[in-house]
Parts: structure tokens; sequence; C-alpha cells
């Protein structure tokens, strides 16, 4: 096994760690957030850097390789609905964008498979499911050390904490969810031809 596939691996045994943080019962605060989640974001930025390193070493090294292909999307889908659904827990996010998220990987993740069965082919994100993954996982990063809940600055009901930060991380999720649907229309458009005769 390359570096790069091991680096994605590393990533996923990240995420039960993460899931672990909360029932540790860590008590108190730094500049107002919880350690807990400074822990947590600490872990995610850590296992973020990874996707980014694994693809420049897979790219580099010409350690491309259909596992890998495989893989790294995966892993990216686990830590970030993992990360979510700990946000969507403490009232930080709403429950529907990691639904759309879920809906959009369930979905691409089928087409995937039937792609693989019919054309023998790992199908690589496209430049829309890359903008996904990156929004998403800053806007995750800010929304851990956000003391305020997503969109707050709309709702006048900010608590504490910057503005600024809140507006960033709105900002980025909001786009994130955008991103999340372009790319499952992307991955859509060859559905015609792949169900072609079937329908």
């Amino acid at each position: 096994m390359n570096l790069a596939n091991k680096l994605t691996i590393f990533r996923i045994i990240l995420v039960p760690i993460i899931l672990i943080i909360p029932f540790l019962g860590i008590q108190g605060t730094l500049w107002g957030v919880p350690l807990t989640y400074i822990i947590i974001d600490a872990i995610f930025i850590l296992a973020s850097l990874t996707d980014k390193l694994d693809g420049y070493i897979a790219r580099s090294k010409n350690q491309i390789t259909t596992f890998g292909k495989f893989l790294d999307p995966i892993a990216d889908k686990i830590l970030v609905i993992v990360a979510m659904l700990i946000l969507v827990e403490d009232g930080r996010l709403p429950a529907w964008i990691p639904a759309i998220v879920v809906i959009r990987e369930f979905v691409i993740s089928g087409y995937r498979l039937v792609a693989v069965e019919k054309n023998g082919k790992v199908i690589a994100a496209s430049i829309w499911g890359k903008l996904k993954t990156a929004t998403q996982m800053l806007g995750i990063v800010f929304a851990f050390i956000d003391v305020n809940a997503f969109g707050a600055i709309f709702t006048q009901n900010l608590s504490g904490g910057p503005f600024i930060l809140n507006l960033i991380t709105t900002a980025l999720l909001g786009f994130s969810v955008i991103a999340t649907i372009f790319s499952g229309i992307d991955y859509l458009k060859g559905s015609k031809e792949l169900f072609k005769g079937e329908v």
C-alpha cells in the first residue's frame, strides 16, 4: 500500500476518535469555546490536511490508484458527515444541511457503482465536488469555534463571539450546500447515457 492510501486510511481512523471526544467529559473553555470542540476541531483540521496531502503525494509521485480514487471520497464523506452530526446535536447546525449532503452522497454513490459495473471505470470528483469538499471542511473548522449557530447573523440570535466568525461560517456552509447540489447535478448529467434504453 502506498503512502497516499495510508494517509487516507489514517483519516478514516481519526473519525471514531472525534466521536469519542464528547464523551470524555472534558471541562473548561478557551476564548469562550468549549475545550471539547477545540480538540475536535484540531483533530478535524489534521484529518482535513491529510486529504490535501494524500492527493498531492498521489499526483506528484504517480501513486494514483483505483483504490485511492474509491476510498478518498469515502473518507471525506465520513469525516464531514460525522462532524456535521456533532454540530447538529449541539444545535449549531440545522439538520437540513447534513440531510442534503447524505441524500447527495447516496444518489452519487449508487450512480458510481452502476458506472463501475457498466463501464469498469471509477469516476473521479468534478470541480463542483472539490469545491463542495473544500467549503464543507473550512465551514466545519469555523463552526466548531463559533459559539453561535449557523445563520445567527440573519436571525439576530448572536449569543456571543465575533460577528465576522458567524458570517464566515454561514457563508462557507451555505456555499457548500450550493456546491453539493450542483456537484450532484453535474454527476447525474451523465446518467442519461448510462441508463440509455433502460428507463
